[in-house]
């Protein structure tokens, strides 16, 4: 009688294994399944590696496609929107009187704001523009003078340039907090003092701006020198704000590379200290010597 275990050696169990267990291993695998589903097939563009780019999608387009700051601004018609009601308010008081002046100017308000409109730019804008006027319109019509017309403006410069000087005292800087803002990175930046103080100096550029339209154009209001006024406004609006703009972002761009490469000099300047003081950061350690 052959004995249990003899019997269960002398069973050939290679018999019991096919010759493609390693075909089926791999068709079975997940990673032939996700391999499977980029084969290409009869009459579909191939969707492998080799595959051609997607096309871009509607909403990238979208945002290579958002506007500059010059082109919010209006462009060069911008500028013509913004400098028409003054121009044609002088103008015409100078020819025909105050009456026909403010007449003009609110004419030519509502004309551009019905070109804006036209040209498909932000409702907002033309309201806003048209606005504007009729305050300044009706200043002058309570005042009996034409330079009447530009102390609304005058005495803007001098609230927004308090503001921004306000906000520097307080350690808020008007242009940080706005920048941050759009850039979704809260108060964090308050932290850095480097930053805070590159921000005041950006913030400085337009305290600047405003006060030095403030001066100007307060000191020919007082002299009565409404032409003069007039052109000086010109002069000092759109020319001056570009200027601004530009060295302020300068100073942003240079904010940005520091926010960029702080972390590392940080990290630079903690090590010499701790070097200095005699305590350096712990190396790797060595193998003891076999005794």
């Amino acid at each position: 009688m052959v004995q249990p275990d003899r019997e269960f050696d002398q069973v050939d169990l290679s018999r019991l294994i096919p010759d493609d267990i390693a075909d089926r291993a791999r068709l079975e695998s997940p990673e032939f399944a996700e391999g499977a589903a980029t084969v290409d097939r009869p009459g579909q563009p191939p969707t492998g590696q080799d595959a051609e780019p997607a096309a871009p999608a509607a909403g990238n387009a979208d945002q290579r496609a958002t506007p500059t700051v010059w082109e919010q601004m209006g462009g060069p018609m911008g500028m013509v929107d913004s400098g028409l009601p003054v121009v044609v308010f002088v103008v015409v008081n100078a020819i025909a009187g105050l009456g026909w002046g403010i007449g003009a100017a609110l004419a030519a308000g509502v004309l551009i704001a019905g070109m804006r409109i036209a040209r498909r730019r932000p409702v907002t804008q033309a309201i806003a523009g048209l606005f504007g006027v009729g305050i300044a319109a009706y200043i002058a019509y309570r005042t009996g003078t034409a330079k009447g017309y530009f102390l609304l403006g005058i005495w803007s410069y001098l609230l927004y340039g308090g503001a921004l000087l306000l906000s520097m005292i307080v350690r808020w800087p008007l242009v940080g907090v706005i920048w941050e803002g759009i850039n979704g990175r809260g108060a964090s930046w308050r932290s850095d003092k480097r930053l805070v103080r590159r921000y005041d100096w950006a913030t400085f550029v337009w305290v600047v701006v405003f006060a030095a339209r403030y001066l100007v154009q307060n000191y020919l209001y007082d002299n009565d020198l409404v032409g003069w006024l007039a052109a000086v406004r010109l002069l000092m609006g759109y020319p001056l704000f570009i200027a601004a703009i530009a060295i302020s972002l300068v100073i942003v761009a240079g904010t940005e590379a520091a926010r960029e490469h702080g972390g590392v000099l940080k990290e630079r300047i903690v090590g010499l200290r701790r070097g200095q003081r005699g305590n350096p950061q712990p190396g790797p350690s060595r193998p003891e010597e076999p005794v």
